[in-house]
């Protein structure tokens, strides 16, 4: 059994906290095998933030593709969500 169950891949953008938690759970599986990692799994979804940034480290690719096609399912467009990105950036209006 190899000591990680899988690389990162993608680093870029990952916190402190996000090494911790891979680290984590290569430790899991290191010492635990797979139900271990399911373990540590379950308690990182928890954290649907931090889970997906964790994904993302290691399969970017597959992550980014899951996430178009839900998109697409829920009906979201890439100009939705420039919108939505504009509205968030733009200052409140005074009440």
């Amino acid at each position: 059994m190899s000591d990680k169950p899988f690389d990162v891949v993608d680093s870029s953008g990952l916190t402190d906290a996000d090494w911790a938690e891979i680290n984590r759970l290569q430790e899991g599986y290191k010492t635990g095998g797979r139900r271990a990692l399911n373990e540590a799994m379950k308690v990182l979804a928890k954290d649907p933030v931090r889970f997906t940034t964790v994904i993302a480290a290691f399969f970017p690719d597959m992550l980014r593709e899951a996430l178009r096609d839900a998109m697409a399912e829920a009906g979201i467009t890439e100009d939705d969500l420039q919108d939505m990105a504009r509205k968030l950036e733009s200052p409140a209006p005074d009440q």
